[in-house]
């Protein structure tokens, strides 16, 4: 079975390209019939808070990756890690080593110095303990390195990237442990990855340096190595890493900006994977459609006018109900009762061509819930003693006819004829009365949600003003 994880570290809000890659992963596994796990990679003690950790579960739960299993926290996984590290160091297949952090920085810079590539020279390997003549001393407090292979090479063949192999040489003794116990980060991954059978490592290529040591530490264990796929890196438009300045905020932001998470979800795929020419898709096609093989291995370009567009689609897209409870606490933020007043599915419906993020749309829907004065200025501008009449009869008519969009217009459309108007001179004063705005949709669409009782008080306040 294909199972796959997300592995996210609460040291803060997750960023899009790390989402990217757990949304990827979610599609592998539904894809597949898989299944996707939730990991959260907390030995980062200085940096980790409760406060990310919450907001990677409502992050999830917002984008609607749904999760089989999990979350595990590492830290509650510790007396796991420290067994493996006390059996490896039984094998031969970990050490101790002593060297302290000063002497480390004085052969590194040694090394550089001379143009040599920095890397710890195995000194306190048990091979080499004799030759180098070292005796643990008693007053250091020990890490615990990993004998890495010294001759061959490790390789994989990346389902992103295609076949990567490194050289041994090239890679040193890791640290698996601190001087205090706590084990590091690459060791904690692969024992993780091991114990919950991992098949799918779907990652970003900033991990594509760890992965030889991984290699070798799975091989250690004697355990099957996962596929691995490392996702090209998103930048912002101007070719640098991605960053708050390129207009990529937290999803949290996003959400409260009123952007929808099927958008985000979609928005994301596209940042480095395509199905065929399709730009507007939803989760469940996403989750029918992904490939391992779809993803490109040149870096995605975050572009926030191609977010907006991608929102504004699936605003247009959304089933009409749906979109309204989304619209709710955004009107309800504003201070507007929706329990009064026109029902928020018919009035998302109608304004679905002309918003942006449901906080614009929300912004503009306003009239219907509160009750409104049209600036004097404005009436006085648009109800003139020229159109007043056939405003007036207009109201007369419309407390009788059938309330809906044709009714309405039917009631309005003879007045052009009988005062001697041309229709704007009817229409737009008539918007301004009802709404308080000079730009709304068709003001027979927005009667018609508004209602007769609304529409009718609205009017006759309006025509009454002088």
């Amino acid at each position: 079975m294909v199972r796959t994880r997300f592995a996210p570290s609460p040291t803060g809000s997750l960023h899009l390209g790390n989402v990217r890659t757990g949304l990827f992963a979610w599609a592998y596994a539904r894809r597949h019939g898989g299944k996707f796990i939730l990991r959260i990679e907390d030995t980062d003690l200085e940096r980790s808070t409760e406060e990310a950790k919450l907001g990677i579960l409502r992050d999830m739960a917002w984008l609607g990756l749904d999760y089989d299993e999990g979350p595990f926290y590492q830290m509650q996984r510790m007396a796991r890690y420290k067994e493996v590290i006390r059996q490896w160091l039984a094998e031969g297949k970990a050490y101790h080593c002593y060297m302290s952090p000063d002497e480390l920085d004085a052969l590194r810079a040694g090394q550089m110095a001379r143009g040599e590539k920095p890397r710890y020279d195995a000194r306190w390997r048990p091979e080499n303990i004799h030759k180098n003549g070292l005796i643990p001393p008693v007053d250091v407090k020990p890490v615990v390195r990993f004998k890495n292979p010294l001759d061959g090479s490790v390789g994989w063949d990346d389902a992103v990237k295609g076949r990567i192999e490194i050289s041994n040489h090239e890679l040193d003794d890791l640290i698996i442990a601190r001087p205090d116990g706590t084990p590091t980060y690459n060791f904690c991954v692969v024992i993780d990855d091991f114990d919950m059978q991992i098949t799918h490592v779907i990652r970003g290529d900033d991990h594509v340096n760890n992965t030889p040591r991984q290699i070798n530490m799975f091989h250690a264990l004697g355990a099957p190595l996962p596929v691995f796929a490392h996702t090209p890196t998103v930048l912002g438009q101007d070719g640098e890493k991605l960053s708050k300045r390129h207009g990529a905020t937290s999803l949290e932001e996003y959400a409260e900006e009123g952007y929808l998470p099927g958008a985000m979800l979609n928005f994301l795929a596209r940042l480095g994977w395509s199905h065929g020419d399709t730009e507007v898709f939803t989760k469940q096609e996403l989750a029918q459609w992904f490939t391992l093989e779809g993803i490109s291995p040149s870096p995605g370009r975050f572009n926030p006018d191609k977010l907006a567009w991608l929102n504004q689609e699936h605003i247009k897209r959304a089933e009409k109900n749906v979109l309204g409870e989304m619209l709710k606490p955004f009107v309800v933020t504003l201070g507007c009762d929706v329990s009064r007043g026109a029902p928020l599915a018919d009035v998302a419906d109608l304004y679905r061509e002309r918003a942006v993020t449901l906080r614009e749309m929300a912004e503009s829907v306003l009239y219907f819930y509160r009750n409104i004065a049209p600036p004097a200025e404005l009436l006085a501008q648009h109800i003139t003693d020229a159109n007043r009449p056939a405003l007036q009869v207009l109201a007369q008519r419309l407390a009788s006819v059938e309330w809906n969009k044709d009714g309405i217009h039917a009631a309005i459309k003879p007045l052009v004829a009988e005062f001697g108007l041309k229709m704007p001179q009817i229409m737009m004063p008539l918007r301004v009365a009802l709404t308080g705005l000079t730009q709304t949709p068709a003001i027979d669409a927005v009667m018609t949600v508004l209602g007769r009782e609304v529409s009718l008080r609205r009017l006759a306040h309006a025509c009454a003003q002088r």
